[in-house]
């Protein structure tokens, strides 16, 4: 994917109200920003961060602008915006870019499905006589010396995502747990066990009960340390589930 417009580049000021942000543009002005996030965004917020854009010129919202990327630390950058994942995998799936997941006729998102009320992110299917997939998104964002951890909070939501997956082998369907590498510093991917340890525990679960678990780098840094406006996923990402 691709952002349809160059990026605003500004300094974060604060986040607050979990979906607010104010941030300090070049010119000195400052602006509150729409922050699409609802979790805890651990290590996605330092002081004084370089910050980056999207702007809106729909005359109906109520903010103008949208917290898209981050710089955590020097040259390393992450994506905070939640909604991108979900199109960044439905783009990689469809132009063939994720090995695990070609094939596929049809790519429907936001299906209802499981006795927990959920939505599936994608459901793929038209793979001759292979079952449907089954995909759930998650974006990675929090990274720890090269490595990646999921989730950055308790999220029971989660969990509940990872049984209905379950649910879906117990079908006699494919269930995959796609993350979306969106931090440029992650090699690898692991539960962050030391954060929500029944998440952890309820992975290593599934992936038992044939939950498949795949990850994928995003590309958002040129070569000048900038954001290059494209956000397309590259390369796979190991994920490990030991201890």
């Amino acid at each position: 994917m691709k952002f349809p417009e160059p990026l605003v580049e500004g300094r974060l000021i604060r986040r607050y109200k979990r979906f607010l942000a104010d941030v300090r543009l070049a010119d000195g002005s400052e602006v509150t920003a729409h922050c699409p996030n609802t979790g805890s965004m651990l290590g996605c917020q330092p002081d004084d961060a370089r910050v980056w854009l999207s702007r809106s010129d729909n005359p109906k919202r109520k903010l103008q602008f949208t917290w898209e990327l981050v710089e955590t630390a020097p040259g390393a950058l992450a994506c905070i915006n939640t909604v991108r994942p979900n199109a960044q995998a439905r783009s990689a799936v469809e132009s063939g870019r994720v090995a695990e997941l070609t094939g596929y006729e049809s790519c429907r998102t936001e299906v209802k499905y499981g006795s927990e009320k959920s939505r599936i992110d994608l459901l793929l299917s038209g793979h001759g006589s292979e079952p449907d997939a089954w995909v759930e998104v998650k974006n990675v964002t929090l990274a720890e010396n090269g490595q990646g951890f999921f989730p950055d909070a308790v999220t029971t939501r989660g969990q509940k995502h990872l049984r209905e997956l379950m649910a879906q082998v117990t079908a006699g369907d494919r269930a995959v747990l796609f993350f979306v590498v969106n931090h440029t510093g992650i090699e690898t991917v692991r539960p962050a066990d030391h954060i929500d340890p029944t998440y952890g525990q309820l992975l290593r679960e599934a992936c038992d009960a044939g939950v498949e678990v795949i990850a994928y780098r995003a590309d958002l840094m040129g070569e000048s340390g900038n954001p290059t406006g494209v956000m397309s996923l590259t390369d796979s990402v190991p994920v490990i589930l030991e201890i």
